[in-house]
């Protein structure tokens, strides 16, 4: 008997309730096997009821206990097979859409003891995105200023839950938080209560309304540090850099006793900029030590090499000697402020060095960090000789051989390969011809005139002759997008031709003549016309395949490229195409909608984080809010 959706759901709803309140899920595995149908047929409905039960739950009582109870229940179900692995996540971003933000944050308690469960394997893959989204929904109900723990409750979560090169938690493209301005008083009739406490002493004059818009003006620049690379900013940031630095070395602080300190403990993320309270600021430890890091962190980034930076972006010798001498310059204000002034900058100094290994590992486009064991390095003696010599003397003795010493036993058996780098990069050729990578099948086609199935059949090779047919033979383009054929047979229609038509290829009285092959290719042609897809494979021309990863359609690529077309140099920029690489496909493509179509291609075949689900999150982060509803109902289309 076949059953449909609506039927499935009546017939769960009712065993569902029982099966809930008495916490015995025998009760529903007995009512999936009394229909006996596939596993995947039966669990759509079952979601959707789920769904459905929560709803009736919530308008009854909205009581923690009995929720979080529920999403057990369903992370039950989902151990046994029941229910899709996605679906606790998904209830879970019902409950907290329904709740008010005090008891969502009562709630989120259970999704992070839970994290352990959405790290396992049956989880991990379907919940990541939707735990994702349930978080950053959560994150813009938030006030960021009065509901502080719970966002940062959230965050943690995140940063526990993810693993540690999870790129869409990291700031991939070096972006700034531009919307974090600094506001201060721009009225000079405020200064009185500055003036009067600042003309005391050694430091009259020194804090006056100049000095405080200078001071504040500041922030602006290690809000958007980028603007310094313009050279009216640049003057004006140095001066007033200079300026603050000077004051600071001016006004010396004295030691603050324990006893002291334990009555004026706080942090402050977020300081007052009343003019009155400046003068107090400039003699509060933590105040001057916050500003202090703030110059040494935009120094650094001004000397380091950041891959999404523009080349644009490039200080002069001069602006190089000045960042050197003031870096220096705050390290010392750093040892003069007490308490453990020497200790704290010695700490500072650590964090920029591990905070250089950060940007460094982000250029290298956030590989995945394992632990490696070092490896033995010979040049010419033995490893346990080598480590008896000085360094010194293997690298002088390398030389002397014309060889290089690199320190590592790989890198050095690879630059000794061609110690000349011009000419190892000559005659590269990163694609095999078409004769090369096909050199098997062709000699079995030219010897036993027949291919053996097992290759044909080989799902890797197929894969990867496809990839290759695409950019070296021509033949691979046909009229039409519908055409379906069984992949080997195609591979061996495609083997056939290239075997006739290689260069070089000797007629003898063992091998056919050119009109026998003609007409075997002919009669190939016409076998192509007529061939069924088989169960097992098909060959679809429309869609870009790739093994074990989500297929994007050639009338889904089409869509979707015209709706990022206007902004699609923005997304290239996202996903991690360099200048240039945007710059090939401007030069390449007439116009955007090609463009962005080129863009989408190149990006599903290589990238391995390729899917629907990253795209449609990538264009919400872009605020392509249009282009982000476009992917998600080509998901919604396909789920359904």
């Amino acid at each position: 008997m076949n059953y449909n959706f609506e039927f499935l759901r009546k017939e769960y709803k009712n065993v569902l309730q029982k099966s809930f309140k008495t916490n015995n899920v025998d009760l529903l595995e007995q009512k999936v096997k009394s229909f006996g149908k596939t596993e995947i047929d039966l669990k759509s409905p079952l979601d959707q009821t789920l769904r459905d039960l929560l709803l009736n739950i919530l308008e009854e009582e909205k009581s923690v206990v009995i929720l979080k109870d529920y999403v057990d229940f369903s992370i039950l179900l989902c151990r046994k097979g029941l229910s899709s692995p996605t679906i606790p996540v998904v209830l879970l971003g019902d409950i907290f859409e329904t709740l008010t933000l005090d008891i969502c944050e009562n709630m989120f308690s259970f999704v992070e003891q839970n994290v352990h469960v959405w790290k396992e394997e049956l989880f991990f893959s379907g919940c990541k995105n939707n735990l994702l989204r349930l978080c950053n929904d959560l994150l813009r109900r938030l006030s960021r200023t009065t509901a502080t723990v719970f966002c940062g409750k959230i965050l943690l979560f995140l940063a526990k839950f993810f693993p540690f090169s999870e790129r869409s938690g990291l700031n991939i493209v070096s972006e700034f938080n531009l919307e974090n301005v600094t506001e201060y008083g721009t009225d000079p009739t405020d200064d009185d209560g500055i003036s009067d406490i600042s003309k005391s002493g050694e430091e009259k004059n020194i804090i006056d309304f100049t000095f405080y818009c200078k001071f504040w003006q500041l922030q602006d620049f290690f809000r958007n540090p980028n603007q310094c690379y313009n050279k009216v900013q640049w003057k004006l940031f140095s001066s007033h850099a200079t300026n603050v630095l000077n004051t600071f070395q001016g006004i010396k602080l004295d030691y603050v006793t324990s006893t002291e300190k334990s009555s004026n403990l706080g942090y402050f993320a977020k300081y007052l900029t009343s003019q009155k309270l400046l003068d107090l600021q400039l003699h509060d430890v933590n105040f001057r030590r916050s500003v202090l890091l703030q110059f040494l962190i935009v120094f650094q980034y001004f000397t380091s090499t950041v891959k999404f930076k523009s080349d644009a972006y490039e200080l002069k010798n001069d602006q190089k000697e000045w960042i050197s001498t003031n870096t220096e310059k705050v390290y010392n204000l750093l040892r003069e402020t007490p308490p453990d002034g020497e200790e704290f900058a010695q700490i500072v100094k650590n964090l920029m060095h591990r905070e250089e290994l950060w940007n460094a590992w982000k250029n290298d486009s956030c590989p995945e960090i394992k632990k490696t064991l070092p490896q033995p390095v010979e040049v010419s003696e033995s490893k346990k000789d080598a480590d008896k010599r000085l360094l010194g003397d293997i690298i002088k003795e390398a030389n002397n051989q014309g060889k290089y010493f690199i320190g590592s036993g790989e890198l050095t058996k690879l630059w000794n390969q061609c110690p000349n780098n011009l000419e190892a990069c000559k005659g590269r050729n990163f694609l095999p011809t078409l004769e090369e990578f096909f050199s098997e099948p062709i000699q079995q086609l030219e010897t036993n005139h027949k291919i053996d199935d097992s290759i044909l059949k080989d799902g890797n090779l197929g894969w990867r002759a496809l990839r290759l047919l695409a950019r070296r033979s021509p033949q691979f383009f046909t009229y039409g997008t519908t055409v379906t054929n069984s992949l080997s047979s195609y591979l061996e229609v495609m083997i056939k031709k290239i075997a006739h038509e290689k260069p070089g290829k000797e007629v003898t009285q063992e091998n056919q003549n050119d009109s026998e092959m003609d007409n075997i290719l002919t009669e190939t042609d016409q076998a192509t016309d007529d061939l069924k897809p088989t169960d097992q494979e098909e060959f679809v021309e429309d869609t870009i395949v790739r093994p074990e990863r989500k297929n994007i359609t050639l009338q889904q690529l089409m869509y979707l490229s015209e709706k990022i077309a206007p902004n699609w140099q923005k997304l290239a920029t996202k996903l991690g195409f360099k200048k240039d690489e945007i710059e090939f496909f401007e030069k390449e493509n007439p116009t955007p909608i090609e463009q962005a179509r080129n863009l989408l291609q190149l990006w599903f075949e290589d990238d391995e984080d390729a899917t629907l689900e990253n795209l449609a999150y990538t264009l919400e982060g872009l605020e392509m809010n249009e282009a982000a509803e476009a992917v998600k109902s080509e998901i919604n289309m396909e789920v359904s």
